[in-house]
């Protein structure tokens, strides 16, 4: 097998981010393969205006565009906030588009508070979608997540089954071959004629 690259890419701002351990523990098990690089992009520490289409290249979305388009399979994160995905993950893929996302393989990974948190992971298979990424089939949605950690370390042997799958999947479809483009990824605009 070739080097696989794999990336998180973490919708949470927060400093002590449910969302983050559960992408990290993603990459890890991707990472625990050989040949197999694991990369944690942290929105935290990208500086993204709200994305205007005017200045697509604001702060510092060359060097996320750059590094999502680097990664062979994307794992996208976020918390679930009013049953969808969170503004800033939201953000970065809008500066985010066909040459970062086609024909990639993206696995979604969201944490709640609460329960019920598939819509959000069906809001992010769509996006993903528009920009003919491939999901995998396994998601992972973590419902009541401050009870699945304790002190940073995941303590539900479920969860961590789910997440292990998830990066396992990351890895093995990380070079799957491209289906012809899907009907949403060809009527979204920017994609190519």
């Amino acid at each position: 097998m070739d080097e696989v690259r794999v990336a998180a890419l973490v919708g949470s701002l927060r400093e002590d981010s449910y969302t983050r351990l559960a992408c990290e523990d993603v990459l890890s098990a991707a990472a625990s393969y050989d040949r197999v690089e694991a990369e944690c992009i942290d929105l935290r520490r990208f500086d993204l205006p709200v994305f205007d289409a005017d200045e697509r290249d604001a702060g510092d979305a060359e060097e996320l565009r750059r590094r999502v388009q680097e990664a062979d399979s994307v794992v996208l994160g976020t918390p679930v906030y009013h049953g969808s995905y969170s503004s800033a993950l939201k953000n970065a893929l809008d500066y985010c588009g066909f040459d970062e996302f086609e024909n990639t393989t993206v696995g979604l990974v969201c944490v709640a508070g609460g329960s019920f948190p598939t819509t959000t992971l069906d809001h992010l298979r769509s996006v993903a979608r528009a920009v003919n990424a491939w999901v995998v089939p396994h998601q992972v949605a973590i419902p009541r997540v401050r009870n699945r950690y304790e002190d940073g370390q995941l303590v539900d042997e479920d969860v961590e089954e789910r997440l292990s799958t998830l990066g396992r999947r990351m890895v093995e479809y990380a070079n799957i071959e491209p289906d012809p483009r899907t009907a949403e990824a060809s009527q979204n605009v920017g994609a190519d004629d």
